[in-house]
């Protein structure tokens, strides 16, 4: 990873969807109710991740595919609004899809999704996509699991050029991945990022030193995994970091919502390797910038720079002034 040049654009094949948000004071049984509010939609998915790195100064460009419908425009819309480029035209085979996602008092986040055009390839194929030397390209769990478009970004990644790098996030549908597809991409992948439940999952250890060592050995050399651990931070093997690794700590805060929190990590930590940062203090500043988001309901709440940077100079005078 070091040696190629500063990253100057995301681009992201990650699947952008509808997300349908509500409060819940608990998850329903099985054949049960429970009466939600605030309930809002968004667009979701991919496009936090993309939203993340825009805010913090990487150029961001959507890959995916996007329908025709209400969710369609309104994903489209929203990439505007956060300047971020759309590179495939509407997909007039029906509606993007959407998410449920129930959001308990603790913050915690459980999902249905219902999948759309942005499940299947599009007619134009992802090789005609014009890669540069310096972009880094993120693909999802999500879009692996289906059935077309799994094996069509799994094909095209393994053929990319050393020089772009590969950025994989297998998410909560980990363990449903063919086993195929999981091992072509994390041959290609140069960046692994995974929750400590996800990587129990893909492992089967308990231990996050042993899971990301694990997960360290099926990657493509020099790789980095990114085990992200809730309010402990994130374990980093791998990469720059080397062995036996490095546990960077996260800002103490009260969890309102988790939606988003993973994708804010992962577009904000790509942000800082763009700017120059170490992989050491790019997840220091994404486990900042994942808190903050933490803290706000919604999907797309990862900070700017300059908030991400203020919050992160308070956290170091508090840390001053207890010494």
């Amino acid at each position: 990873m070091s040696t190629r040049p500063p990253l100057t654009r995301l681009l992201s094949v990650g699947s952008i969807l509808a997300d349908v948000r509500l409060d819940v004071p608990r998850l329903p049984q099985r054949g049960g109710d429970v009466l939600g509010s605030g309930a809002t939609i968004s667009a979701g998915g991919g496009f936090n991740i993309l939203t993340a790195a825009s805010r913090n100064g990487l150029k961001a460009a959507f890959a995916g595919q996007h329908g025709d419908g209400p969710y369609g425009e309104r994903i489209r819309a929203e990439l505007v609004a956060e300047g971020i480029e759309v590179l495939m035209p509407m997909s007039a085979d029906g509606d993007s899809g959407f998410c449920i996602v129930m959001v308990e008092p603790d913050g915690e986040r459980t999902f249905v999704t219902s999948p759309g055009v942005e499940a299947r390839p599009g007619q134009e194929p992802l090789s005609a996509l014009q890669l540069g030397p310096a972009d880094a390209l993120f693909a999802s769990g999500y879009d692996l699991c289906y059935p077309q478009l799994g094996p069509a970004i799994a094909d095209w990644i393994a053929g990319l050029p050393p020089s772009v790098t590969v950025m994989i996030d297998p998410g909560p549908l980990v363990a449903d991945i063919p086993a195929d597809i999981m091992a072509a991409v994390l041959a290609r992948a140069d960046i692994l990022t995974l929750n400590r439940r996800e990587a129990g999952l893909l492992t089967g250890a308990d231990d996050k030193a042993v899971a990301a060592k694990r997960v360290r050995d099926r990657l493509s050399p020099g790789a980095l995994v990114i085990l992200r651990d809730g309010s402990a931070g994130c374990f980093l093997l791998g990469g720059d970091i080397g062995e036996p690794g490095l546990q960077v700590p996260a800002p103490s805060v009260r969890m309102v919502d988790a939606t988003g929190a993973g994708d804010a990590h992962t577009g904000v930590f790509l942000a800082a390797l763009a700017a120059g940062y170490p992989a050491a203090e790019a997840a220091k500043r994404a486990n900042a910038a994942a808190a903050l988001a933490v803290t706000r309901k919604g999907p797309a709440t990862a900070p700017h720079t300059d908030e991400l940077n203020a919050f992160l100079a308070e956290q170091e005078a508090e840390r001053t002034t207890t010494r």
